[in-house]
């Protein structure tokens, strides 16, 4: 009897809990999140609010964003507070 091979990964198909970072999805953004740190509070609003876990964090501040990952939503612009706005999204570089 031949050796059954394991089937290739679906795309898009996380079969799995804690395997999403395995996938490098920042390909599919158009717009990216730029952060002024001059401005920013380290809320970490930004963080809680990331569906791709892509605001990187260190000793409980923000340090940038993992464009790896980051899909480009917008959601940590649109969340950082109003007063604040250290957040923007700027388009991507072809």
């Amino acid at each position: 009897m031949a050796d059954k091979k394991e089937a290739p990964p679906m795309c898009g198909v996380i079969e799995k809990g804690g395997t999403a970072h395995d996938y490098s999805t920042g390909g599919w953004r158009k717009l990216k999140p730029v952060v002024d740190m001059g401005k920013c509070t380290n809320c970490l609003i930004c963080w809680v609010m990331c569906p791709d876990s892509a605001v990187i964090t260190e000793g409980g501040k923000m340090k940038g964003f993992d464009l790896e990952h980051c899909k480009g939503c917008g959601i940590c612009a649109v969340e950082c507070p109003d007063k604040v706005k250290a957040i923007t999204m700027e388009e991507e570089a072809s």
